[in-house]
């Protein structure tokens, strides 16, 4: 026996009948204490409080234990195990075992009065279980504290009911394999189809059975009593096909707290449930039924008890230890395990008995008979399996299976054909090397093969679960089912333009998956008009919410206004604060069609969305993925993610100074990305296809809240005058930037700085206004003047150049008041500027700005000519200078601005296509 728990720590049982919320409470009593561990009697059950615990303390905070899986980071302070893999040697402040009254268990029932007797927390210590306990857990832990819960809801006896008969949401329990199979097949035949829970199955494929009865795919499961353990599943009715079972040495009876575990699967939380028989099963008695429902059994007698306490000194004694007799009456000794019968058989085998000669190979040899029998195969297999491992594990301390012989042993079951019983086989077996993956001191590389097991074990029990389907689910029938649910037939038709009419009298109109009822009706003739539309419109809607979620992409657009139209009319609308990149929409109407179908419905909505936004706008994608990777590294990883939170385009003003630090390799990486490094904007230039710049502009306007139709450019121009109403920022998610009133499109407002830059090159100085940049803005001078000037350019009125004078062989030289007067004839007819009346006063003081003059063309003499002929040039736009006081006494006018130039301008940024050296 133990001794007494520390009168510091509380030790206590909370029992009662299934749904009381006693593993609720104990989790939240475990997350209130520093460390924590909690026991279970399944691994699936052990997996869905594993993940409860993480999502309230994060993965990091959080362990999980079983014979197949080990998952414990450092840093985890609770750990959920099932109670046989519980790790007792890790000190922990709080802990419990559930399903306490498993002590009594012929087959797992002396682990459990291990974990009773032996475990226990430093702070608190709680068991949990049926009440049948109380009396043995009193006489074995004196002192300890009791509390009873009862039932959130009640459980009544139904009786018998026909299978075909069984009303929705039912779970048919039987006990054998052929059994459940052969009745999943009668519902499949009558009720459209059913999941299946079996112990047999790996924890996955339950998993994924129960999920799909969750989610209402199914409205029948077909289940051993694997259901009973702790299964939480919105059950309102158990009807049991039998009430014998064989359990491991005979076919026996149900004891009547056994009934009422499975029964308590029906009704959660506040929901009442009813339970009876179907099929071939006999009557549950009235005593039984009375205890069922009122929750009151015989005590249990006494525990199954094993010696935890083992001697390895020799085989001999080992087998001696485990025959030691229990140390109080309310115990007795357990019936010989599968672990305790394999080590007899194995210790008559001399080829095994040779390797065991020390302690050491005492343990391990335990070790190895403890390997768990998934497979359900005659015991003689097991222990020659057991023998095998032998074989490589008891040679010397540092005994492994080797790695070859183990890759064998996991190929073999690495198939996925086969009918269900072959699938079956399959998953026991590699869920037997899976155990022994989970052994570091079996296998070399065991976190390797760890992963590798797994592997294999989720891809049989993912071809398990769709051949479960394939063979017990028909589709079709099942949702045809779901959606001709009524209580009657009723004269209601629904015409192909969504006329809804009841014997002739027209009750209102079906639009897309929206009733709107006919607006003259009132009082009680509205109503049962209504109700009888509304009776009608199910199987309607059904029909409708299926066709939906099979519709092709080709029928499904995304209107301005956010609605997402099928077939013409609008059947949802974006949901408002959504990221870009994946919107989201609800469902306009469908209310009345089955549950399933509507969520199914916009899951397919939703995904079309994001696929769409997915392919539109890729760019933008990869661009907000390579943010939030490694790829990009330093200061273009930056950049990326700031011109990915801005949708794709910034002002280069904007990100100049980040711009002008990146080094070449961030700007190629960049680039790689499809990035612009514009003259006034930096910006992914596949968003200005009008597809992309359409959709870019109608998601980002819903998910900004706003209501109604956003603004769009006008088709098929690449500049327009710019609306004051619309912001800046729309203009640039539609890939036009507003500059002087207009609003003109990224690339040809960059093609627009390149033509200038490219004349100021060729001219090496100011230039005439090229005519590409007034074709491309397709606006007027004075408008494509305004741009170029806001672009950061500015106008300067030189002399025109003057042509050399005809050669003249005999005479002297022309002068220049002889030159022709038509001196810029060959220039532009849009750069000639008329020359003003008055005379220049004085040439420019830089020669930079007399680009004629500078490039050696002859200048008219204004004294020989009078006026001279100006013509306008434009130049990039220098920034200004502050204006300088002038000194005390002074008045030379010194250190004034020269010249009527501005701050430098976002315009005045390289290109892509201009060469790092430009500026």
């Amino acid at each position: 026996m133990p001794a007494p728990p520390d009168l510091d720590s509380r030790v206590w049982a909370v029992l009662g009948p299934t749904n009381t919320g006693k593993t609720h409470l104990a989790v939240e009593r475990m997350l209130a204490h520093p460390t924590g561990m909690i026991g279970l009697p399944l691994r699936l059950l052990a997996r869905e409080v594993y993940d409860r615990v993480v999502k309230a303390k994060g993965a990091s905070q959080a362990a999980l234990v079983t014979g197949e899986e080990r998952i414990v980071p450092a840093t985890a302070r609770y750990v959920v195990s099932t109670v046989e893999a519980m790790p007792l040697d890790r000190p922990v402040s709080f802990l419990a075992v559930d399903e306490i009254q498993l002590c009594a268990d012929p087959d797992r029932g002396y682990i459990f009065t291990d974990r009773l007797l032996r475990a226990r927390g430093t702070g608190e210590t709680m068991f949990l279980g049926a009440d049948t306990i109380r009396p043995i857990l009193r006489a074995l832990i004196p002192g300890i504290e009791i509390q009873r819960r009862e039932r959130l809801s009640q459980l009544v006896y139904a009786g018998p009911r026909k299978i075909t008969k069984l009303a929705r949401r039912t779970a048919i329990v039987a006990f054998s394999a052929e059994e459940v199979y052969a009745i999943a097949e009668l519902i499949r035949r009558h009720k459209g189809g059913a999941a299946v829970v079996m112990g047999a199955l790996s924890p996955r494929t339950r998993n994924a059975q129960v999920a799909l009865y969750q989610a209402g795919e199914v409205d029948f499961m077909v289940a051993t009593d694997a259901i009973g353990m702790g299964l939480n599943m919105e059950v309102d009715h158990v009807a049991f096909a039998g009430l014998t079972k064989f359990d491991g040495r005979t076919t026996r009876p149900l004891r009547p707290d056994e009934i009422a575990q499975i029964a308590g699967r029906a009704g959660r939380f506040r929901s009442d449930g009813t339970f009876g028989e179907t099929g071939e099963c006999g009557d549950i008695d009235p005593e039984t039924v009375e205890r069922v429902e009122g929750h009151t059994f015989e005590p249990l007698e006494a525990l199954e008890w094993r010696a935890s306490k083992l001697d390895f000194a020799s085989t001999a004694a080992l087998i001696a230890s485990l025959e030691a007799p229990p140390p109080a009456a309310a115990l007795r000794r357990s019936r010989t395990a599968i672990d305790e019968e394999t080590l007899r058989r194995l210790v008559l085998r001399p080829d095994t008995m040779d390797k065991v000669t020390s302690p050491w190979a005492v343990r391990r040899l335990w070790d190895l008979c403890q390997l768990p029998e998934f497979r359900r195969v005659p015991l003689d297999e097991h222990v020659a399996l057991v023998e095998s491992l032998g074989r490589h594990l008891l040679d010397g301390r540092t005994g492994r299976l080797p790695g070859d012989w183990f890759a064998r042993r996991v190929a073999e079951v690495d198939r996925t054909d086969g009918d269900i019983e072959q699938l079956q086989q399959r998953l026991a077996t590699i869920r037997v090397w899976t155990y022994a993956a989970n052994r570091a001191d079996w296998v070399e590389d065991a976190e390797g093969w760890r992963g590798r097991t797994r592997v294999v074990e989720d891809r049989l029990s993912d071809t398990l679960h769709e051949r479960l389907m394939q063979r017990f689910i028909d589709r079709r029938t099942s949702a045809l089912l779901k959606g001709l649910k009524r209580e009657a037939a009723m004269a209601v038709e629904v015409s192909p333009e969504g006329e809804v009419t009841f014997e002739g009298h027209h009750l209102g109109r079906l639009t897309g998956l929206q009733f709107a009822p006919d607006p003259e009706a009132r009082g009680l003739e509205e109503r049962a008009l209504r109700n009888a539309a509304l009776q009608a419109l199910r199987p309607e809607l059904a029909a409708r919410l299926l066709a939906l979620v099979n519709a092709p992409d080709g029928e499904l657009v995304l209107s301005d206004g956010g609605t997402v139209d099928w077939r013409g009319t609008p059947v949802a609308q974006l949901v408002a604060r959504q990221p870009l990149l994946a919107p989201k929409a609800t469902l306009l109407g469908g209310e009345l069609g089955p549950d399933e179908l509507r969520r199914q419905a916009g899951v397919r909505v939703d995904s079309w969305l994001a696929a769409m936004a997915t392919r539109e706008l890729a760019p933008l994608a990869a661009l907000r993925a390579a943010s939030e990777s490694e790829d990009l590294k330093g200061l273009a990883r930056g950049v990326a993610f700031r011109l990915a939170e801005a949708g794709g385009v910034m002002d280069r003003a904007d990100l100049e100074t980040d711009l002008a630090a990146l080094s070449q390799d961030e700007r190629a990486g960049l680039r790689k990305l499809g990035v612009r490094f514009g003259r006034a904007a930096v910006y992914l230039p596949l968003l200005l296809k009008p597809r992309a710049a359409r959709l870019h502009v109608v998601l980002a306007f819903h998910a900004s809240g706003r209501s109604g139709t956003p603004w769009l450019p006008p088709a098929g121009l690449t500049s327009f005058e710019a609306d004051p109403a619309v912001s800046r920022a729309d203009h640039a998610r539609a890939g036009f930037k507003v500059l002087a009133g207009r609003a003109v499109r990224l690339d040809i407002l960059d093609r627009v700085a390149d033509a200038l830059y490219d004349a100021s090159k060729a001219a090496q100085g100011p230039t005439p206004l090229p005519l590409a940049a007034v074709s491309l803005l397709g606006a007027s001078n004075d408008v494509t003047e305004a741009v170029v000037m806001a672009l950061g350019w500015e106008k300067v009125e030189v002399p025109a150049p003057q042509p050399p004078p005809p050669a003249a062989p005999d005479g002297p030289p022309q002068t220049a008041d002889q030159a022709a007067p038509d001196a810029a004839a060959d220039l532009p007819e849009d750069a000639v500027t008329a020359a003003a009346p008055e005379p220049v006063a004085e040439a420019p003081a830089d020669p930079a700005d007399t680009g004629a003059a500078a490039a050696g063309a002859p200048v008219a003499d204004p004294v020989a000519q009078g006026a001279p002929v100006l013509i306008t040039l434009w130049r990039p736009a220098r920034p200004r200078r502050p204006e300088r006081r002038p000194e005390r006494g002074g008045g030379s006018g010194q250190g004034r601005g020269r010249g009527p130039g501005g701050p430098a301008r976002a315009g005045q940024g390289q290109s892509d296509g201009q060469s790092d050296g430009q500026s």
